[in-house]
């Protein structure tokens, strides 16, 4: 779901450096960075206000009217943020500043959605683009796309440009080259077919080797008599 507004609200960090930081998140406190259309500003924000606002039905996508010590907002995207590799928690979070009325540029993850024919014919399927980048207004971001992969056979792959996208969303990547998955057969099956394949053309049919020896005794035959002399 695209076009969502969330509220949060953010101070300003006076006091900076990992040892600042360290302390603030002790507290529960986020330390990032708001970058705007001026300087960049240093603040910090509730884990739970944040992890709530990034939670809603648009996600990392939503819009977020960010307001620092309580001043007017400013609507901002996720620009980037950083995890803890342990714990998993967000210990630093970007934002920038966007206009409503002017697109920006992003990556959107794709769910893959149906069973393919294919895979109930005994192929596997791959997803080989897990997110594709593309351009649109803040508000018309959706939060991901669905790829219909059930009408896939074996051999067949689904390409970008086979994706409905809302109006006023442009892709970035190029739609006929960029593929999204594909089913194919595993190498097993691979090896499976093509020595079943070799094995039928060495076989030769019931009865073709009598034929073959019949043809040749009676070649023998027409080509042994002698013929009398002209008088």
């Amino acid at each position: 779901m695209a076009g969502e507004r969330v509220k949060l609200v953010v101070s300003q960090r006076s006091i900076l450096g990992s040892a600042e930081s360290r302390r603030l998140r002790r507290q529960g406190l986020i330390p990032g960075v708001l970058y705007g259309r001026s300087s960049p500003i240093a603040i910090a924000v509730g884990e739970r206000e944040l992890r709530s606002a990034l939670t809603t039905s648009a996600g990392s996508h939503a819009v977020l009217e960010v307001a620092v010590d309580g001043g007017s907002a400013h609507s901002a995207i996720l620009k980037d943020y950083q995890r803890d590799k342990v714990r998993g928690n967000i210990t630093h979070v970007d934002l920038q500043e966007v206009r409503l009325d002017q697109p920006i540029q992003t990556a959107v993850s794709i769910t893959l959605v149906g069973e393919p024919v294919g895979v109930k014919e005994g192929g596997v399927l791959t997803q080989v683009a897990t997110e594709v980048n593309l351009e649109a207004l803040p508000l018309e971001v959706p939060q991901h796309l669905e790829a219909d992969v059930s009408q896939l056979g074996v051999g067949d792959a689904l390409r970008l440009s086979q994706i409905v996208v809302p109006d006023g969303v442009r892709f970035l990547d190029d739609p006929d080259e960029t593929v999204i998955a594909s089913v194919q057969l595993t190498r097993e099956e691979v090896s499976e077919v093509a020595e079943g394949e070799e094995g039928a053309e060495g076989e030769q049919p019931e009865g073709a080797a009598e034929t073959a020896g019949a043809e040749a005794e009676a070649g023998g035959e027409s080509g042994g008599g002698e013929s009398e002399p002209e008088e």
